[in-house]
């Protein structure tokens, strides 16, 4: 008898809005409402780097449920979101597209579905300053 193989999906992520091609785009996949958005203390979350000029990035072999993700346009390379009197100056998105106001959304926001079948998510950046 062969052994059970674990469920597996992936997920497309697809880039919009991008205001330039500079830097890179950080990408924060969790399943933990506690380590979003940005992924700190999740030993299984998955993150990325990948060139601002990628217009899409697909990952494999995820278990099927619950995900939410962030995305950064690290624009000057330096490894974090450059604000101005807190509002950012670079580029973030979120899975669902979920209105933003003071601060990220929370997790139930851009919570989606990964069902066993993979899904697509499109994430619009958006720039502030």
């Amino acid at each position: 008898m062969a052994p059970l193989e674990e469920p597996s999906a992936s997920l497309e992520i697809e880039f919009a809005a991008l205001r330039s091609e500079r830097g890179v785009l950080r990408l924060c996949l969790t399943r933990d409402p506690a380590s979003f958005p940005d992924c700190h203390d999740d030993a299984v979350a998955i993150t990325r780097t990948v060139p601002a000029t990628v217009a899409s990035l697909r990952l494999e072999r995820l278990a099927p449920g619950a995900y939410a993700l962030a995305v950064i346009h690290d624009e000057n390379g330096n490894a974090r979101l450059d604000t101005f009197a807190g509002i950012p100056r670079e580029g973030f998105g979120f899975s669902q597209n979920p209105a933003v106001g003071f601060g990220p959304p929370r997790f139930a926001a851009a919570r989606f579905a990964l069902p066993a079948e993979g899904a697509t998510q499109r994430v619009r950046l958006r720039y502030l300053l």
